[in-house]
């Protein structure tokens, strides 16, 4: 499953991956400290990954939790930010990135593995 997961929802998201299923509760709590939210904000925030089918809810307590994987989220940003920016080329986006002078020796020894990698798929 791989869906548009919005700035605002990320936020809750990142808590369920990073510490596990809680309840709303405790998210609102959570996200009142690290960025200032409402208990409101909060749960709206969940009733739309809800209704996305992105975080589940079972009782006692609606207890959230993640149903979708960071990675199918980064995934699904990954092809639309080529698609949107570079035409849909992995290769003009790759090219890109490490043109852009940001990357060390290490990361491109390793983006050179994830290509070899992926050949033998």
């Amino acid at each position: 499953m791989a869906l548009k997961v919005h700035d605002s929802e990320l936020k809750v998201m990142e808590a369920l991956w990073s510490l596990g299923e809680m309840t709303a509760a405790q998210l609102a709590k959570i996200l009142k400290e690290q960025v200032g939210w409402s208990r409101n904000t909060t749960y709206t925030v969940i009733g739309k990954l809800l209704e996305k089918g992105a975080v589940g809810r079972y009782e006692p307590n609606f207890v959230c939790k993640p149903i979708i994987t960071r990675e199918q989220v980064q995934q699904y940003e990954a092809k639309e930010l080529i698609g949107k920016l570079f035409d849909g080329s992995a290769e003009m986006f790759l090219s890109a990135f490490i043109s852009g002078g940001n990357i060390s020796d290490a990361e491109l020894e390793r983006l050179k593995s994830i290509v070899e990698n992926a050949k033998e798929v």
